[in-house]
């Protein structure tokens, strides 16, 4: 019977073994976390293309996968302050370059649709179920918004987002503008944990006053698990182990 000598694997193999192993366990069940949240962009609409009122008062347009029942609209690129967007009383315009406010108002940062929330009246959150949840876990939703006023109207104007997780609320930061102004999108992100293996996820715009329309806009709105601290060591620990291996082998194999 023929043998041939035992050849141990190679050092890089038992580091990429390591490491193959570790970050596996760290990123596969936090990547999957990141699609409990559907359409958060707005993309997805019952009409495509079509700006308009949406929701319970104006159900001849959806956001897929998200429910209304305040004075809140979905801006397709482009039409925020020219062709604007139908509602249950009239068209509604925002200011902005296109119509006599150099202001600065852009699409959003993502470049297509965003939502325009009348914060000042016929208030009402824009919601969406979260299923999948981990009781006991963190999760960030991050999003980005952006204050702006309803064209026709003057005066400084103020706005902020309440946003929850069921019986949680964060309040962002108060953005005041003034007449005819555009804040400009910024980035925000807030921190909940999972009471409940379903919740639902709500983000409620408030602005100042009601007489002179202000609007608060958002975007891009994503949701993902933060990782344990175990998590964090385990990383940590597997990096050491495939290091440590590796300088173990490169010491063998200069003896």
């Amino acid at each position: 019977m023929n043998s041939q000598p035992f050849a141990p694997p190679s050092c890089g193999r038992i580091v990429n073994a390591v490491l193959a192993a570790v970050l596996s366990a760290f990123f596969i069940p936090h990547a999957q976390a990141t699609s409990l949240l559907a359409n958060g962009n707005f993309e997805q609409l019952k009409q495509p293309g079509v700006s308009s009122q949406f929701g319970l008062y104006y159900a001849s347009q959806e956001v897929n996968s998200w429910s209304t029942s305040g004075y809140n609209f979905v801006f397709t690129p482009g039409t925020a302050d020219t062709t604007g967007a139908a509602g249950e009383y009239g068209q509604i315009y925002l200011w902005g370059p296109q119509n006599g406010a150099s202001n600065g108002l852009t699409t959003s940062p993502l470049g297509g649709n965003f939502l325009g929330f009348d914060s000042g009246s016929h208030q009402g959150a824009v919601t969406q179920t979260i299923k999948g949840l981990i009781v006991g876990n963190d999760y960030s939703v991050s999003f980005y918004w952006a204050a702006a006023q309803q064209h026709g109207y003057n005066g400084t104007t103020s706005d902020h987002f309440t946003v929850s997780l069921g019986a949680q609320s964060d309040i962002t930061s108060t953005v005041s503008i003034p007449s005819h102004g555009f804040s400009g999108w910024q980035y925000d992100s807030v921190v909940f944990k999972a009471t409940s293996s379903s919740e639902v996820l709500s983000f409620l715009a408030s602005g100042t006053p009601s007489g002179v329309p202000p609007f608060a806009l958002l975007d891009g709105v994503s949701m993902a698990q933060i990782p344990e601290p175990a998590s964090w060591a385990l990383l940590v620990l597997g990096i050491f182990i495939a290091a440590g291996t590796f300088a173990y082998s490169r010491r063998r194999s200069v003896r």
